[in-house]
């Protein structure tokens, strides 16, 4: 229970740090006052739901059983607030917990509690300190922009697409930001190692970038046999090649393993108001959130393979181990702006980042690229108000760029992706029922994901009805979970 133990530690080190003049008072309290030297509040929610997906009442390969505890969910968390410093702890139950219990997931060791989010922050001044386990946000944007890019994202289960906030996954870092005047800031961010977004390996949600990915890699090593030797070897090479694929069958690729310093990532953030416009500037130097894929050696695995069955020798091919999967390094250099005009709320943010790949022409990395992200907001008639979003990125170099996705990790890749992120809602009744309709496109792709919902909030009760819907292209990231569309029904009480 590692997780669970590091709150036990975090209570002990903010009373130590406060008996070192984090400002605490060390006189004897008087009457009616606290006997300790913090304000201990707790807070969260408890949830019952149900969550159904509409294609398991076929019966298909892909539905589940159904279990009682999959119907309950909660959070809780605690602060301990002192003059100058405080603690923040967040647990999470849900019905994700119990399924890693009950399936031995990665974190069924830590079940069912789960730490989403633990840190000690400090108030010097005008310098603040945090460290632990943080969700950290930088940039204008109302869902992630380029600027975005301290955590990664939990795709493993796409429930909560829309919430980007609940898929942000908590890394440890060093967060210091220094106020040097009433509207402008510095920030600057160490994060020790590296994790890449997360995705599922089985499973419903188990995207088919990894799924497919051994038939594509063993498809580009073909084309790539068929391209390099003469037009009349091409039924010998097709059968040399099967024979050793069948044979021979290549072991998974291993993910690298990220948890060194020699991972990590820093950052460098400033942020003023010039006249009405809110402005910023970054530095960001990380990995890539999505690993670059690639086979490694092909020529000369190809080209001892020919040689040997020519020569009438064995052709041993080792492990065949052609695989690769890496987390490019890079720099951002960033700048976003945020403004008022004329009744929109509007925003937009700009990024360049520079990878190892100066030329374009390695295939082991992906190529420098461009990203932007622009969006607005605004109540319409009737009090609507719509909220728009469109991020794109833009691959450098892309004439120089391998299709065979064999010889290089962006090969059979669009040289951009761009996604439409709309909002629509309403509220009646003096904000008690709120109708919400989110749509994400992707243009590349030709899919969407469109998320209705109804909710009813009484107090401190609220009761929501939402749905899921993938739809467009199955070969899209989000048409291929066609049949993953789901139905919500949920009853959340928050103290």
């Amino acid at each position: 229970m590692r997780r669970l133990s590091l709150l036990l530690l975090l209570l002990p080190v903010f009373c130590f740090a406060q008996d070192f003049g984090f400002g605490f008072d060390d006189e004897s309290t008087g009457a009616g006052e606290s006997a300790l030297p913090f304000t201990l509040k707790a807070g969260g929610s408890i949830e019952a739901g149900m969550l159904l997906y509409v294609y398991d009442f076929n019966g298909g390969e892909k539905a589940q059983g159904f279990h009682a505890l999959d119907m309950l969910g909660a959070n809780i968390n605690f602060t301990a607030e002192g003059t100058s410093a405080d603690v923040f702890v967040d647990l999470n139950l849900s019905s994700r917990s119990f399924e890693e219990l009950r399936n031995g997931g990665p974190d069924a060791g830590h079940a069912p509690l789960l730490l989403n989010e633990a840190f000690v922050r400090a108030f010097l001044g005008s310098l603040n300190i945090e460290a632990g386990l943080i969700k950290l946000s930088w940039g204008r944007m109302f869902s992630p922009g380029p600027l975005d890019m301290a955590n990664p994202l939990d795709y493993s289960d796409l429930t909560n697409l829309t919430d980007s906030r609940a898929m942000k996954i908590a890394r440890p870092m060093l967060h210091l930001s220094l106020n040097t005047g009433d509207f402008t800031k510095i920030e600057t961010v160490f994060i020790p190692n590296f994790q890449g977004h997360r995705f599922a390996q089985s499973g419903r949600w188990v995207p088919s970038q990894f799924s497919d990915m051994e038939g594509v890699i063993s498809g580009g090593i073909l084309d790539r046999a068929l391209e390099s030797f003469p037009a009349s070897y091409a039924s010998q090479i097709i059968n040399m090649f099967n024979n050793v694929k069948n044979n021979y069958p290549s072991p998974a690729p291993q993910m690298p393993d990220t948890s060194g310093l020699d991972y990590f990532q820093s950052g460098l953030r400033f942020t003023t108001t010039i006249g009405a416009a809110d402005m910023g500037a970054q530095y960001f130097y990380g990995n890539m959130f999505r690993p670059s894929v690639y086979a490694a050696g092909v020529d000369k695995f190809l080209e001892n393979m020919v040689s040997s069955y020519m020569q009438g020798l064995p052709f041993d091919p080792g492990s065949m181990d052609l695989t690769r999967i890496e987390y490019n390094r890079y720099h951002q250099l960033g700048i976003d702006w945020a403004q008022v005009i004329g009744g929109f709320n509007a925003r937009a943010e700009f990024a360049y980042h520079i990878t190892d790949d100066f030329s374009g022409d390695d295939g082991a990395v992906k190529n420098p690229f461009i990203a932007w992200s622009f969006g607005f907001d605004r109540d319409i008639i009737w009090d609507i108000n719509v909220n728009i979003q469109c991020n794109e990125t833009i691959r450098i170099f892309n004439n120089k760029i391998n299709k065979n996705p064999a010889m290089d990790c962006e090969g059979g890749t669009d040289f951009t992706s761009t996604r439409l992120i709309m909002q629509v809602s309403k509220q009646f009744f003096r904000e008690k029922l709120d109708c919400k309709l989110i749509s994400i496109w992707g243009i590349e792709d030709n899919d969407c994901h469109i998320v209705p919902s109804v909710a009813w909030t009484i107090n401190d009760v609220r009761a929501e009805a939402s749905a899921g819907i993938f739809a467009g292209s199955g070969k899209g990231e989000l048409g291929q979970y066609l049949e993953n569309s789901f139905v919500r029904l949920a009853v959340k009480y928050s103290f």
